[in-house]
């Protein structure tokens, strides 16, 4: 067998692994892509309720749900029902420290009595 051929073959059996390699690489990125889609697919698919009781949910609940109250504002919603009783309605949750009337009509659709 000639060098060249001899090279040529090693250069084409080279260019193969390589291509393999490559393959091979590619094919686990995408399986690692795909596999992080899912989980993400899954965590937004966790079921988040649209509407929340004020009368009867939890801090976390409330939290969860309404737009701009975190924990801390859900806590205070919480301990104004303990206090004074049922919210008789909605704009009686603006009496809330930390919660304004401006909370309240951003979250109007999702507030239940």
């Amino acid at each position: 067998m000639k060098k060249t051929d001899l090279l040529s073959k090693t250069s084409q059996a080279l260019a193969a692994f390589l291509l393999c390699l490559t393959l091979a690489v590619s094919s686990g990125a995408f399986a690692a892509e795909a596999k992080a889609d899912s989980a993400k697919k899954a965590v937004q698919e966790q079921q988040i309720p649209e509407k929340v009781n004020i009368n009867k949910a939890n801090a976390e609940e409330l939290a969860q749900v309404l737009t701009g109250v975190g924990l801390k504002k859900a806590e205070a919603i919480v301990s104004w029902r303990k206090a004074n009783g049922k919210f008789e309605n909605l704009e009686q949750l603006a009496e809330v420290k930390g919660i304004g009337l401006a909370t309240v009509n951003k979250n109007r659709k999702k507030l239940v009595l």
